[in-house]
């Protein structure tokens, strides 16, 4: 994986300096440091990340290396998203500011706050659309909202989870 080369498209900048890449485009800016042992090569639109040596902890991180600095000319040209849903009864979503304002079935209503940078998106009360340009960022924040109340096993899976994620029900105590 590490050896295929990523296409710049239009509008995508690379920079690298020493063992930080610098990726800028249309959406915005990203940067990331390069592990030791890791090295980027630039031939026109095509970008090669390539590692010296043959260490097993540097031929770990040839293909993560790659996939990042892909996941970064993705993420500053389209951007990336992740979808959450509210299963519940009275379980919804709301947007105050930038806040999201979470009402499931605790006593109070739980706010998120999301860091510079991502955006939340409620487009129905029992839908949430987390955005952004860093993958990494988008997917944590999104972890963190389902983290507020996890889809339960047992019952009819009341929760929040991920769009299209199927939960396995588990039979109660009665159930033979």
């Amino acid at each position: 994986m590490g050896r295929q080369p990523i296409d710049l498209p239009d509008g995508v900048e690379l920079q690298v300096d020493g063992d930080r890449v610098m990726v800028g485009g249309p959406r915005g800016r990203l940067e990331h440091r390069l592990p030791r042992g890791i090295a980027i090569e630039r031939d026109g639109r095509r970008v090669a990340v390539s590692r010296h040596g043959d260490a097993r902890q540097v031929r770990a991180l040839h293909g993560l290396s790659r996939t990042l600095v892909a996941n970064m000319v993705t993420g500053v040209t389209q951007g990336f998203s992740k979808s959450l849903d509210l299963v519940g009864t009275g379980y919804r979503a709301a947007k105050n500011g930038r806040k999201l304002v979470l009402t499931v079935g605790f006593s109070h209503p739980v706010e998120v706050e999301p860091p510079t940078g991502l955006e939340i998106d409620v487009p129905v009360v029992t839908n949430v659309v987390v955005r952004g340009i860093d993958k990494q960022a988008v997917g944590q924040l999104a972890a963190d909202i389902r983290a507020v109340r996890p889809p339960s096993s047992y019952g009819e899976g009341k929760g929040i989870r991920y769009t299209g994620e199927r939960v396995r029900l588990k039979q109660g105590k009665t159930g033979k």
